[in-house]
């Protein structure tokens, strides 16, 4: 079904039924094998996501000499072994982390603390993202990042600190777990204490996983510390649980098609990641979790969603930073709910793989002409406008193909020119879209 120049979604006429294993959760999949690269024991992920995105990260650290190995042909199982917190070499070639803004921030963060050069590239999407956000906190700790636009934008490059990192305590003007984890990277090599404010807390994942390694976080309101680190206590297994970015489109689809009903297995439930499910109850959706349980610190539970009648909503700047990656599936739903949505504080939507304000607004008009309203930090969505068939530009973002899938599932169909570009964080999206209408 999926092509890759263009994909076609028929309208779900009978409902979406069944069950899904959501794919593991992107953010957890990318963390478990920089830590456990880290680590100078073998460590089993289980439940993996094997998108392009976390498969950057497997191959930059394969680069540096961790042992990686795949066990089955879905790459969903991986035995990962490192050489120690200080075992990292020096990479041969340039480290690409393709279109994945994670594994760059995040490595920044780590190979500023290193004895060696590490040079960075991503492709054309990630090389016009800004990286400053990253690269000023972690030169304030005596990192030497070089690079174009003022040392902000892809191709960079880490050169040996002089002298190492030392600790500081950083207020950040924005709440991002990257910014967060990157610096809290870093600071487990830095001389002293390194604590992150952040206006609001973000994802916590980086911290719960430090804390399956042996590492403990302060955690004080919204500021993080982390200590110097000498060692990693690795655990044997680390057990992934399902992405609930990936989870958003399934509860965005099977609350607006009508007839729907569909349990999503294994869903991650950490409390920083939730607010599409605050967001989804507001609106008056029909949820009900069950099944809940804990593995390596991060909840799971089986969500079961069922067709509602939706009204409209508003939330803002302090819910963001727990559903910040699914304004699109929300945005989505919300075109199929009575009223008005009212979307405020979104404004790091502009800087992602696409600028998704915009692009929300561009496309959801042409398949519901004037449902859309753009604003400098946001959306209003006109709830319950016609809706008709169309040919809409994904723009190459995972997010975006996904979501407009979504809408072509509960109104008239759609077509989504470079639709496979869910290869990135969903690749089986296509199929399970498919198994859901039969």
């Amino acid at each position: 079904m999926a092509q890759e120049t263009e994909t076609l979604v028929r309208p779900a006429a009978g409902g979406l039924h069944g069950e899904v294993e959501i794919p593991g959760d992107k953010s957890i999949s990318h963390r478990s094998v920089m830590l456990s690269s880290l680590a100078d024991t073998p460590v089993r992920i289980h439940h993996f996501l094997p998108g392009q995105d976390c498969l950057s990260t497997a191959a930059c650290f394969r680069a540096m000499g961790a042992e990686i190995a795949f066990h089955n042909a879905e790459k969903t199982e991986l035995t990962v072994k490192g050489n120690g917190l200080h075992g990292l070499m020096e990479p041969r070639d340039i480290l690409d982390a393709g279109n994945s803004g994670t594994t760059l921030r995040l490595m920044l963060g780590l190979m500023s603390a290193q004895p060696f050069c590490a040079a960075f590239t991503g492709d054309a999407s990630l090389r016009e993202r800004p990286m400053g956000r990253v690269v000023k906190p972690l030169s304030r700790m005596g990192a030497r990042i070089y690079g174009r636009a003022g040392n902000a934008k892809l191709p960079l490059m880490t050169v040996p600190a002089d002298g190492g990192l030392h600790g500081m305590t950083y207020e950040s003007p924005v709440a991002s777990a990257q910014v967060k984890s990157s610096i809290l990277l870093a600071g487990m090599y830095a001389s002293g204490a390194t604590t992150v404010v952040e206006p609001v807390t973000s994802r916590d994942h980086t911290e719960r996983m430090l804390e399956a390694f042996g590492v403990s976080t302060e955690k004080d309101g919204t500021a993080v510390t982390i200590h110097p680190v000498d060692h990693f206590t690795a655990p044997a297994d680390i057990d992934v649980p399902g992405d609930i970015s990936s989870a958003a489109y399934w509860l965005a689809a099977g609350s607006i098609v009508p007839g729907s009903d569909i349990l999503l297995r294994r869903v991650g439930i950490n409390p920083t990641r939730t607010g599409m499910l605050d967001v989804l109850r507001a609106m008056g959706a029909d949820l009900t979790l069950s099944g809940r349980h804990t593995s390596g610190g991060e909840e799971a539970a089986d969500i079961r969603v069922r067709a509602a009648k939706l009204h409209g909503t508003s939330f803002g700047a302090d819910i963001m930073p727990r559903l910040i990656d699914e304004i699109p599936a929300i945005a989505a739903m919300a075109l199929f709910a009575k009223g008005d949505t009212v979307i405020t504080g979104a404004g790091e939507l502009r800087v992602k793989e696409t600028d998704r304000l915009q692009a929300i607004e561009d496309q959801w008009n042409v398949l519901s002409p004037g449902s859309v309203e753009g604003t400098a930090d946001g959306l209003v969505i006109h709830g319950g406008m016609p809706v008709q068939t169309g040919r809409v530009q994904s723009y190459d973002d995972h997010r975006m193909a996904m979501s407009l899938a979504v809408i072509g599932l509960a109104g008239k169909g759609v077509t989504i020119a470079h639709g496979g570009c869910v290869k990135i964080s969903y690749p089986d999206f296509y199929d399970t879209l498919t198994a859901l209408q039969e």
